[in-house]
């Protein structure tokens, strides 16, 4: 008889290959409490809060906190009406161009992020926009759409259309089939989708770049952080924080839409 449960080399692999993936960040979060401001001092010689007070009351902190925020909810912002727009233009009807767009829509996400960073850098050269918060968010939403795109329309095509059929039937417009129909079975899946464009946007660094100008983002703040070895414990506090920021929604989006096939159905 065929055992569902797998071999122990099988697990020890798996187990194996979390380690590694996860090891490195066990290691930024031990060092965050570290009692030493050593860049190297293993094992920790003790546990202690310090450096969380002092990140948090440096300036160019506070400052890169606040424009990494600031972009991440503006570029989410536009992702979610874009993308949903964009879902709800193409999922039903066949038309020519569609595949087209589609890939036009999807591309930003696949195209290496120099790729991406230096054809908006030209884009904007070539309009004569300096470079800053409004570059920063429009190179942002370019692969934040994608996100909302691939979510929203995922769960339109396990949408019944009956349902939208019984609206229009008894008399309601298409604005009002899209709002009390549509829009509330897109729920889960626009909140799943903003969570992951935030999560994205929040740690991009390639893109941001060559969009930022003089602007420091997060991860710019910590990559200018390198060739200052006595920051180290602040940096990894900062550095803790951008798991975090980025690690949570993405689980809040993971369990949003672990269900979506037994609930909704598959499409089939």
């Amino acid at each position: 008889m065929h055992s569902e449960r797998a071999s122990i080399g099988l697990r020890l692999a798996a187990w194996g290959g979390l380690v590694f993936l996860h090891f490195p960040i066990l290691i930024i979060f031990l060092y965050a409490f570290n009692t030493e401001d050593a860049a190297f001092s293993f094992p920790p010689q003790g546990f202690t809060l310090k450096w969380f007070s002092v990140a948090f009351s440096r300036p160019d902190v506070l400052e890169s906190i606040k424009l990494s925020l600031q972009v991440a909810c503006l570029a989410t912002l536009i992702a979610l009406v874009l993308g949903t727009l964009a879902s709800t233009a193409l999922y039903r009807r066949s038309f020519f161009g569609k595949e087209s767009i589609s890939l036009m829509l999807i591309l930003p996400i696949a195209l290496p992020g120099i790729i991406t960073g230096i054809a908006l850098l030209s884009a904007f050269k070539t309009l004569g926009i300096e470079p800053g918060i409004f570059t920063i968010v429009v190179g942002h939403a370019t692969f934040c759409v994608v996100i909302v795109y691939n979510n929203v329309i995922a769960r339109l095509r396990r949408t019944s259309q009956s349902l939208i059929e019984a609206s229009m039937d008894l008399g309601a417009d298409g604005w009002q089939t899209f709002r009390y129909i549509i829009l509330p079975n897109l729920g889960s899946a626009l909140l799943a989708g903003g969570m992951l464009a935030f999560a994205l946007s929040f740690d991009e660094i390639i893109v941001t770049t060559f969009t930022a100008g003089h602007e420091r983002t997060l991860p710019i703040w910590l990559l200018n952080q390198l060739s200052r070895p006595r920051d180290v414990p602040v940096t990894n506090v900062v550095a803790m924080l951008v798991m975090l920021v980025t690690m949570l929604p993405i689980l809040g989006a993971y369990y949003l839409t672990r269900g979506g096939e037994s609930v909704a159905g598959n499409g089939k």
